[in-house]
């Protein structure tokens, strides 16, 4: 295999690693969304653990990582 191959198939990866750490990043934005607005009493139990649930692995994110991921769908959450 060439250098150039080589490079041309790291530069391929890349763009697709890209493109997948945009999607992911809107997923990331709107679940915060979702969280920010949703009000638990009004939930059954269950759901109420799901959405704790992703509030945890959501507070894992880097704060740069979540502002990417709010700013990616156009969000802000009040602190």
């Amino acid at each position: 295999m060439t250098q150039a191959t080589e490079n041309n198939m790291l530069c391929e990866e890349l763009e697709l690693l890209m493109i997948e750490r945009e999607t992911l990043l809107i997923i990331a934005g709107v679940a915060a969304g979702l969280i920010a607005e949703i009000r638990t009493s009004d939930l059954p139990i269950r759901t109420v653990e799901a959405a704790d649930l992703l509030a945890t692995s959501i507070n894992q994110l880097p704060e740069e990582t979540l502002q990417d991921a709010l700013n990616a769908v156009h969000a802000s959450i009040a602190s």
